[in-house]
């Protein structure tokens, strides 16, 4: 298999899948390096696919639903509630983002949209060795939500103000 043939079974694999796939599992898949995948999806990505990295792997981004934004607020062992209610309603958590003081905007890939990459990603945060970056932010942060309608993100923001999730500014 040549490098033209390589990168199409990359997004031929990375389209079947529901799942993010690691640079390592396309790597065995296709009998070649961790690094030759690395460099391969920078390729397809400097050709215009849609291919986002997220701490569970590479996944195509372009899917059907719509595209909200929700503001949540909460302390750390509250993750996995917010994250559950969002991905119960059929929602897809993107990513999240804080508006640091020095920083600016900083943004981090999530992809979860089931209890179990919910349940893999708060593992992480249990582990003691990292922070969310709501940490930042005293638990304020923003959360992109893919989802199948706009009903479901009306659901989901009615059970995230229900459970005290919700971020309302009362100084607006």
């Amino acid at each position: 298999m040549d490098a033209a043939e390589r990168r199409n079974e990359i997004l031929k694999t990375l389209a079947e899948s529901s799942a993010p796939l690691s640079a390592t599992a396309l790597a065995r898949r296709l009998g070649v390096s961790r690094q030759i995948i690395v460099g391969d999806v920078a390729l397809l990505r400097a050709a215009g696919e849609s291919i986002s990295s997220t701490p569970r792997g590479y996944m195509l981004t372009d899917t059907p639903g719509l595209v909200f934004t929700v503001a949540c607020v909460h302390e750390r062992k509250d993750a996995e509630r917010e994250l559950n209610i969002m991905v119960d309603n059929g929602c897809t958590v993107l990513d999240v983002s804080v508006d640091h003081p020095i920083y600016g905007q900083l943004t981090a890939a999530l992809r979860l949209s089931s209890r179990y990459d919910v349940s893999q990603f708060v593992l992480n945060l249990e582990s003691g060795s990292v922070s969310p970056l709501s940490a930042l932010t005293g638990g304020v942060h923003l959360h992109r939500l893919r989802c199948p309608d706009e009903a479901s993100f009306l659901r989901t923001k009615a059970q995230l103000a229900e459970a005290g999730l919700l971020y309302e500014n009362s100084e607006a």
